[in-house]
């Protein structure tokens, strides 16, 4: 304010002069003319001094000046201190950044709204052999493999993917994007080739064990058969080989499962059109059998929607999904089968219980092979443990997923989802 008073007094001080000379000589719009265009010249050198300071960045100390100017100039050269402070601590954080991402075991690459790189560390240049003159360039002509082409595009990252490297076909890099900031994007990607070579080493393992044991486990059925059928055996003998048999049965699941499951992790995918409401009237027809005719199965077919896909491995998973719901269920209550549309263009298949339910906290792992939740029951179920494994495997070979919504006391409804891209 005292400043503007200075600029006031200025004015008023040429002003009163001009108007008392105007008195005695006359001419009062020259020597008023005179006045103005003395304080507007002035404060036009003033304003040329401003932007030939500005111009220069502000460089040096601010001019010497009086009144407003020296206020306006004074706050110009705090906000360039102010800036080139904040510019400096910038510059820090972010060689603190490149040091960090530096000293991680994964690559970092920052991205531009179009996939252009803005940034990658070292290990990026190992593992996606990217290079610091790669900068700029997006990152789908350096990266070509299909996946992560289709990944980009998508622009669905909820969840990772899997890819060899570029650089080296033994690598595998599980690669994941997260969206930051305006646009960018920030692509990590992880050495997972121990992890996919113990999978494979397990995968193997599993399968040539319980291929293995195919063998002497059918010469012992067709002994126990044999035994069986003999005349004149003592009743503790019949007993033991009735359980001897079970079990040998029970067995026999399991191995078929594994076996199963190692197809499902191996071999390539099919892609032939199912006719689902047929596949379902089949597996419904044959459960009711298993279940003695009590026809507790309730199959509502709402779609005529096909699936592309394997008709033999939607049988085996929706086979399994009907026999966890009958097994694990009061046998006097139904079980709901239904094939409906989906409001994205999709559609799945729901199958609803009426039995004792799934805890919340089991519901995330009852996916996993032979995990089984701990319920108290008037009797065991019998099982092999891998059915809604083998659900899981089936789902995700074609592209669906696996809803579960479960109330302890009141039962549960397994929701297999299907994407339009899967229906024909």
């Amino acid at each position: 304010m005292q400043r503007w008073r200075r600029e006031r007094n200025i004015a008023i001080a040429l002003m009163v002069p001009a108007l008392i000379a105007s008195i005695f000589v006359g001419h009062l719009s020259e020597m008023l003319l005179f006045v103005v265009s003395y304080l507007y010249a002035s404060q036009t050198v003033n304003v040329n001094r401003l932007e030939r300071w500005l111009s220069q960045g502000g460089q040096g100390e601010k001019p010497d000046f009086k009144g407003i100017w020296s206020d306006i100039y004074y706050h110009f050269y705090k906000i360039r201190k102010s800036q080139k402070r904040r510019k400096k601590k910038l510059g820090k954080m972010l060689d603190s950044f490149r040091k960090s991402t530096g000293a991680l075991p994964d690559a970092v690459v920052v991205l531009g709204s179009y996939g252009e790189i803005e940034w990658s560390n070292k290990v990026a240049h190992d593992f996606l052999g990217l290079k610091k003159s790669d900068n700029g360039q997006r990152i789908p002509n350096l990266v070509r493999h299909p996946l992560f082409i289709q990944y980009l595009k998508e622009q669905d990252y909820r969840h990772k993917i899997c890819i060899p490297s570029p650089v080296n076909e033994n690598m595998f890099l599980q690669i994941g994007i997260v969206p930051y900031g305006s646009g960018l994007r920030l692509l990590m990607a992880q050495d997972i080739t121990h992890q996919k070579n113990i999978e494979r080493m397990r995968t193997d393992f599993v399968a040539n064990v319980s291929h293995e044991l195919r063998t002497p486990l059918t010469v012992l059925r067709g002994y126990l058969e044999t035994l069986q059928e003999m005349d004149g055996a003592p009743g503790v003998y019949s007993r033991s080989f009735q359980n001897m048999a079970a079990q040998t049965e029970r067995m026999q699941a399991l191995i078929d499962d594994l076996l199963l499951l190692a197809r499902l992790e191996s071999k390539p995918k099919k892609s032939e059109s199912v006719l689902v409401a047929a596949l379902l009237s089949e597996v419904c027809q044959e459960s009711d059998l298993l279940e003695n005719d009590e026809r507790r199965v309730e199959l509502h077919l709402a779609s005529s929607a096909n699936l592309l896909g394997d008709a033999s491995e939607l049988r085996s998973a929706f086979s399994n999904l009907l026999v966890n719901a009958l097994k694990y269920s009061p046998a006097t209550s139904p079980v709901k089968v239904s094939w409906r549309d989906a409001a994205d263009g999709g559609a799945y298949l729901e199958v609803e219980d009426f039995g004792p339910g799934i805890p919340a906290v089991d519901i995330p792992r009852i996916t996993e092979r032979f995990y089984r939740v701990d319920v108290k029951r008037n009797q065991k179920i019998v099982g092999t443990g891998l059915g809604l494994a083998i659900v899981k495997h089936v789902l995700v070979r074609h592209d669906a997923k696996l809803d579960i919504d479960s109330q302890l006391g009141r039962g549960s409804r397994f929701r297999c989802v299907f994407p339009k891209q899967r229906i024909c």
